[in-house]
């Protein structure tokens, strides 16, 4: 009976729904005529503000103007009272107008005018009322007298000095100065707080002033007031002086006792602060301490605005303009030095003044018709609403049956005649008030033409036109328009009427030329206007100019032959380079073409003809270009290699169409390769000006192209030439073309409907593109209705790409579709699509929840499936939540992580198989149904454990070699041992290469964790498999092999601890071993990962150091001492014979010969060599057997050894031993001081010096080194 009742009452609603069909709300227009005879409730355009502060040296001027048929009459209340204007002499009110001015010349104090005035205006249709207007005189009081008394204080501690400005209205601004009229300065350390007044952060000794004085500046009365000034003191522990003043060390080296921070303002660790929304929100800490600390503030559980907030004062002050309810929170300011930090805690409630949702507006209806006023305001605390009538309260106002007042809205229904009102919305809290007047006007007027009358439109053929007949009347009356005073109303097919009363013919035919008719009816009566239609032909130009080049001196001629209506008249002008042409006596023009005799460098350009009659016009243009006398000779190809081609020239539109325009332009030169391509770009100053865009390219044989345009852009062109070599530059840019607009060509793209709550259905598109839209005003029609319903399409417009549906059922079926629309009409709507409105939480929950066949690692579970009508949505899954709730295994601690896993099903009763379970563990779980957006109640929950398992592998497992036969082992308990440990298995056997040997077992009780084993042969490998035993079976193996040296026994397997975020870097492998790694958790055995297998780089093969073996030490010390004997021979065996290498080491500027002999070629037994003749460093010649070089020129060259010094010297004589004899006549003879050097021939590349005795030598600070010949000398 229940639900009977309900479908009862929802379709007793419908159809009274049904049957209140609410007017649109009658648009009175502008029209001077229809102003004039319409009769309107005052409506006030002019009033005061509410916070009304005026200057007392001038007149009080309240404002209050209103308009309204009949002219409106005013008047005041003050303090709730009605003003007698009449009374006071003072106060006259302007004419015509309800503004009040009160003068003061005869005497009077502005004081006594302060309170609360409201003007009412009204008129025989209603009274509208201004604002409460709350009038104050500004006040600029003098500051107390007072006598301040020195302050003193310590350097390095706090300080404030207080401002407490007189109270002024508005309150002054105020800031510090001193007796020379300038500011304090203001830094980290020394700044003014909110309240004015004066904060040191720690004084210093050149603080100590006679004149900080504080300023309060009016601004109403543009003065200035002084306190008196504060004279402080500074006292020092150590003597101070002036100019030992820095910046970075203001205490000049003095030693001042540091403090931690502390707050001057505010005090404590916590305070509130309430600020009003759209107001700005300035929060304070300014903080004591030395050295002086830095703030830094915080929001808690959120960041701070960005893009809202501002710290000024030194980051004393944060400042957010324009507060939002989301503002609100808890703001941190931290005070913070070297010695510590401290913390303020302010608390912000953001509370609001009423403000608008949706503000009354007037509302101007026809006898009968339905309306409605609609006041929302939302503000924190929510604001009351409360309605007047003509400024009195609503409630005490006749009845009127045909009014009803719900609350934020009143309803009209069936208005008559003398029912015009005005209505006030107020909308009130603690914080203000909102009031708004809006009137509803009940009129009746007959229709009436708004147009001019017997218009004459002329249209070209086959082009869109709109024949106007504005209208008027209420009710608003019905338009329909005849041709020729014949037939039924015009719409449909090639017409349409538009609500304003337009008709547009999309095609306009000869067969459309003839006179229509426009009739507006109503109840009231009728009016007509006529507006006749003549359809032309278009002119356009049949005969193109054509671009020529012409020598110099000859004739050339631009044809321009026309086809116009006959009946319209048209005029022909020439243009050169977008210039007016002046024909003067030589240029020749008649109806079909311009004619350039004898033509000069000064005729070449670009000619357009352009063609115009009243209602269109049409041009062309082409190029003339002057050549010189064409030469005999051919030009000669250049030699030069290919280039980028020049750009275009000379772009030049022509035929202009609806989407089309021929570019023409000259190639430039092609630079020895051929161009294969031209791209046009088009740029447009629409919707992204300044960006070029491809728009096609065409061969490069091609220079004049048809280019395919998009309505309603205002295009310019331009072209790049393309080579083998590359692309030219740009082309300067064409004329602009701008092509007329269209109706869209494109349906909006990605259409679907979609429910972001529960009662209500987004419906959302893809805006179109810029160069899709064809036109301006461009906005999209949707439409919706339920599907499978029978109900009729609702549609509306709108500029966004959104449209929500409000007040819908949840998750049912709509069927949408959009079209695009601009002003030059609609485009082709989409197809439909079928979207839903939002979804709701499921409101069944899945019963009778169970589980079978549960083993080790999984479970089968069953439940009954929920009504599909209760899942509120689209069903996407059922959705189990199970938790390890614990370990049956006693001690062992787990991780009680919630999971869930889905399952899609649509059976009435579905099962399924959950997996991954870890073994002899209790499991808790239960299972929701879940659509899109939420889940449903959760079903009733199961508990179950699932039975023993075999275990994981043990945790670690090392292998160190203690002696040389015997190797120890060393293991732990498995992370899950999934169930009771019974013991240990080891497993090994000898690996040799491929071979391995016989496997040998070996088992352990679950207590022990370590074993020693003993081997036969200390140089054999053993491969090594441990695993942990439950009832069940053996569980994972840890597979290890033996290292071979005792320092390997730690590098096989290795815990690392892990105390950072990873990277995580894990040493001592050994090289060529593969590994298997996890990370793992030391407290909750159960969290672990997968195990990763990896095998590092063999670094050397497995076989015994020698390099630690005493017999191969010994055999390297034998073999280096055998090769130094042979070595000490062979220096012996050279210091008898052949040529030794000169080593000469310059000492402080002195060179040191290496050894004292040389060896120099004998001039009498053999000849010059070519080499010889000149070197490179110089040039000498063999003079009685010497050569002295010039000493200058050698003086700092330094002695080399090359790698052939052991050659002998070309020119030398050699015994028959072998060895190289002495000359006879050696350059020592010739010595002056100088060191010698020789090049590998024997020639002279250095200076030499010889000791002829010790006195000569005495003075050279140089020693000769001992040079390992010399050594071999001394031995022998």
């Amino acid at each position: 009976m229940l639900g009977q009742g309900r479908h009862t009452a929802l379709a007793l609603m419908s159809l009274l729904l049904l049957l209140w069909h609410e007017a649109t709300p009658i648009e009175v227009p502008q029209d001077p005529k229809i102003q004039q005879d319409l009769k309107q409730p005052p409506t006030i355009v002019k009033q005061s503000v509410k916070d009304y502060i005026v200057d007392p040296r001038d007149n009080i001027i309240i404002e209050c103007e209103a308009k309204g048929n009949p002219v409106p009459s005013f008047s005041w209340r003050r303090n709730g009272k009605f003003f007698n204007i009449g009374k006071d002499p003072r106060v006259t009110m302007r004419k015509r107008s309800g503004t009040l001015e009160i003068g003061f010349r005869s005497g009077g104090r502005p004081e006594d005018y302060e309170g609360e005035y409201q003007c009412f205006t009204s008129n025989d249709f209603g009274a509208a009322l201004s604002n409460k207007i709350l009038l104050r005189v500004s006040k600029a009081p003098l500051w107390p007298k007072e006598v301040l008394e020195p302050v003193v204080v310590t350097e390095g501690s706090p300080l404030v000095l207080p401002c407490n400005p007189p109270p002024g209205l508005p309150p002054p601004f105020t800031f510090w100065m001193n007796s020379a009229m300038t500011p304090i300065p203001q830094d980290k350390r020394v700044s003014m707080g909110l309240n004015g007044d004066l904060y040191f952060s720690n004084v210093v000794a050149q603080d100590a002033h006679t004149d900080y004085s504080c300023n309060a500046r009016f601004l109403f009365t543009h003065t200035i007031q002084q306190k008196n000034p504060f004279t402080l003191k500074v006292l020092t522990k150590e003597p101070y002086n002036d100019t030992s003043y820095n910046a970075t060390d203001p205490y000049g080296g003095r030693k001042v006792a540091e403090s931690t921070p502390t707050f001057l303002s505010p005090s404590g660790s916590e305070s509130s602060k309430m600020v009003l929304r759209d107001e700005q929100l300035l929060l304070e800490c300014i903080a004591a301490g030395l050295p002086t600390p830095t703030i830094k503030w915080f929001k808690k559980g959120g960041d701070l605005p960005g893009h809202k907030v501002k710290f000024e004062n030194f980051n004393k002050t944060l400042k957010i303009i324009s507060v939002s309810e989301e503002d609100a929170g808890e703001y941190v300011c931290m005070a913070n030095s070297h010695l510590g930090s401290i913390r303020h805690s302010i608390s912000v409630q953001v509370k609001a003044a009423p403000y608008w949702l949706d503000k009354p507006t007037d509302l101007v209806l026809a006898p009968d018709e339905n309306g409605r006023l609609v006041c929302r305001a939302n503000g924190n605390p929510k604001p009351t609403i409360q309605w007047l009538i003509n400024g009195q309260p609503i409630d005490s106002s006749p009845l009127n049956p045909s009014r009803q007042v719900l609350g934020d809205t009143i309803i009209f229904r069936s208005v008559q005649m003398g029912s015009s009102a005005v209505y006030q919305c107020n909308a009130s809290n603690q914080h203000g008030y909102l009031l708004a007047n809006a009137f509803v006007s009940i009129l009746d007027m007959p229709p009436r033409m708004l147009g001019p009358k017997n218009q004459l439109i002329k249209v070209i053929e086959n082009n869109r036109t709109f024949l106007d007949c504005p209208f008027f009347g209420s009710p608003l009356p019905e338009l329909r328009w005849f041709k020729n005073g014949q037939g039924s109303g015009l719409d449909g097919g090639q017409y349409r009427v538009y609500i304003n009363g337009t008709l547009e013919i999309k095609r306009a035919r000869a067969e459309d030329e003839g006179t229509y008719t426009c009739v507006a009816n109503s109840i009231l009566g009728k009016a007509e206007n006529q507006v006749r239609l003549e359809v032309k032909e278009q002119t356009r130009i049949v005969k193109f100019p054509e671009h020529q080049s012409a020598i110099r001196g000859s004739t050339a001629r631009f044809n321009c032959k026309v086809k116009s209506d006959p009946s319209l008249p048209v005029t022909v002008t020439w243009t050169k380079d977008d210039k007016f042409l002046y024909l003067g006596w030589r240029l020749r023009k008649d109806d079909e073409s311009l004619t350039i005799p004898n033509v000069n460098e000064g005729d070449e350009g670009t000619y357009t003809c352009t063609v115009k009659s009243e209602i269109d016009e049409d041009s062309a243009s082409a190029r003339l270009t002057v050549l010189e006398e064409a030469s005999l000779n051919p030009s000669v190809s250049s030699a030069l290699p290919p280039d980028r081609p020049d750009p275009p020239m000379d772009l030049d539109l022509s035929d202009p169409a609806a989407r089309s325009v021929r570019l023409t332009w000259i190639p430039g030169n092609d630079h020895r390769s051929t161009i294969t391509e031209f791209l046009v770009e088009f740029e447009e100053d629409r919707w992204e000006p300044g960006r070029w865009q491809n728009l096609s390219t065409y061969p490069g044989d091609l220079n004049s192209v048809i280019l395919q345009l998009a309505p309603f852009v205002n295009y310019q062109f331009r072209v790049i030439a393309i080579n083998s070599v590359g692309q030219s530059q740009p082309s300067s840019p064409s004329p602009r073309y701008k092509t007329s607009g269209a109706a869209p060509d494109v349906i909006p793209r990605g259409l679907r409907g979609w429910g972001s709550k529960k009662d209500n259905m987004e419906i959302t598109w893809e805006p179109l593109l810029d160069l899709e839209r064809n036109g301006q005003n461009l906005h999209y029609n949707v439409w919706w209705r339920r599907k499978d319903v029978g109900e009729e399409w609702s549609n509306m417009t709108t500029e966004g790409s959104k449209h929500i549906i409000h007040n819908t059922e949840t998750y049912v079926p709509y069927e949408i579709k959009v079209q695009a629309r601009n002003e030059f009409g609609p485009g082709p709507e989409s197809n439909m699509v079928i979207g839903y409105s939002g979804e709701d939480k499921p409101t069944d929950a899945p019963t009778d929840l169970r589980v079978s066949k549960v083993d080790s690692t999984k479970a089968n579970i069953h439940w009954k499936s929920v009504d599909p009508n209760s899942v509120q949505g689209e069903f996407k899954e059922y959705r189990l939540y199970y938790c390890r709730e614990s370990s049956l295994v006693p001690g062992l601690m787990v991780s009680k992580e919630n999971k869930t896993k889905g399952f899609y099903s649509t059976t009435p009763q579905p099962s399924s198989i959950l997996s991954d379970l870890v073994p002899y563990s209790k499991y808790k779980m239960f299972i929701v149904v879940a659509n899109s957006r939420f889940e449903g109640p959760p079903s009733n929950s199961v508990e179950f454990s699932t039975k023993e398992g075999v275990p994981d592998a043990p945790r670690f497992f090392r292998i160190n070699r203690r002696s040389f036969d015997t190797i120890y082992l060393e293991w732990d308990k498995p992370l899950e041992p999934n169930g009771i440990l019974t013991g240990y298995q080891l497993k090994y056997q000898t690996v040799n290469g491929s071979r391995v040997g016989r496997q040998q077992l070996e088992t352990f009780l679950p207590n022990m964790t370590d074993f020693t084993l003993r081997l036969p042969d200390r140089s054999t490998r053993y491969k090594f498999l441990l695993s942990a035993l439950t009832q069940v079976g053996a569980g994972e193996v840890y597979a290890e092999e033996s290292p071979h040296f005792t320092n390997e026994g730690d590098k096989t397997v290795k815990v690392v601890p892990v105390n950072q975020q990873p990277p995580i870097r894990v040493a001592d492998l050994i090289a060529g071993a593969a590994y298997r790694l996890r990370v793992y958790s030391h407290e909750l055995n159960s969290i672990s990962s997968n195990y990763f297998t990896f095998k590092t780089k063999a670094a050397y093969i497995d076989q015994v150091d020698i390099a630690t073996q005493g017999w191969f030490i010994g055999l390297m010390c034998a073999i280096a001492l055998i090769i130094l004997i042979l070595l000490i021979v062979c220096f012996i065996k050279r210091s008898r014979g052949g040529k030794y290498p000169v080593s000469i080491k310059c000492l402080g500027g002195c060179c040191v010969t290496g050894f004292a002999k040389y060896l120099v070629r004998d001039k009498k037994d053999l000849p010059l060599d070519s080499v010889d003749q000149k070197d490179q460093d110089g040039s000498f010649d063999y003079q009685n057997g010497s050569s002295v070089p010039d000493r200058n020129e050698n003086e700092n060259r330094s002695l080399e050894s090359s790698d052939e010094d052991n050659k002998p010297l070309q020119g030398s004589q050699t015994s028959l031993d072998g060895n190289v004899k002495e000359s006879d006549d050696s350059l020592v003879d010739y010595g002056e001081g100088g060191d010698g050097q020789f090049n590998e021939d024997g020639s002279f590349i250095g200076q030499y010096t010889v000791k002829k005795d010790k006195d000569e030598t005495e003075g050279n600070e140089s020693s000769e080194a001992t040079s390992p010949v010399n050594a071999i000398y001394s031995l022998a």
